[in-house]
């Protein structure tokens, strides 16, 4: 892909967000979660593949991704959108029906979600402004994703509501390598 396709982004801590949270104290420490699964699509509404591995690189995205690539369905002004994740205790609520936001549980499984990792043990609301690594990869949180009309139709569930507020965040990448499932994710502040 040459540069001229290479899609619009916003450095992640250069986003509103970030911005206003890098410095600030708070947040939580002292937890390490784990990657339990790493999907792409290379184009937008297709199909979420899932990985044994992946290559992430630096200011680009997953290699093979519709973000990458610039082939995602997105807004059309920069964004942080290099890498997307999600909290796999945010899925074992929708299965729960916690809180009570639709008429039932909503099973909604790691390669439905749209996100590229789905993480365990990961704070991500509290990553906005903050770097952390996976593995060998170095990402900075540049603001959280909030769920969109497109993921409801897309999936056919009305998961718009139950995902307000925990629908993960979207990252940038700061040194690039390769993820796998099982790799643990710490904070690096």
């Amino acid at each position: 892909m040459s540069d001229e396709t290479k899609p619009d982004m916003t450095e992640a801590f250069e986003h509103p967000a970030a911005k206003a949270a890098i410095g600030t104290k708070g947040g939580t420490e002292g937890w390490q979660g784990i990657l339990l699964h790493i999907h792409v699509a290379p184009t937008a509404s297709y199909e979420m593949e899932e990985l044994s591995e992946a290559v992430c690189v630096a200011g680009r995205g997953i290699e093979g991704d519709r973000y990458f690539a610039g082939t995602g369905t997105y807004s059309p002004r920069p964004d942080v959108r290099e890498i997307t994740l999600i909290e796999q205790e945010a899925l074992d609520a929708l299965a729960r029906n916690d809180p009570p936001l639709q008429d039932e549980p909503i099973t909604l499984e790691p390669i439905d979600h749209r996100r590229n990792l789905t993480v365990r043990g990961v704070p991500l609301n509290h990553l906005v402004g903050r770097r952390f690594r996976v593995g060998e990869v170095i990402l900075r949180g540049g603001r959280l994703n909030f769920p969109c009309k497109y993921l409801e139709n897309l999936l056919g569930m009305p998961v718009f509501l139950p995902l307000y507020n925990r629908s993960g965040l979207n990252c940038g990448i700061e040194k690039g390598g390769t993820i796998r499932p099982g790799d643990p994710i710490e904070l690096l502040e």
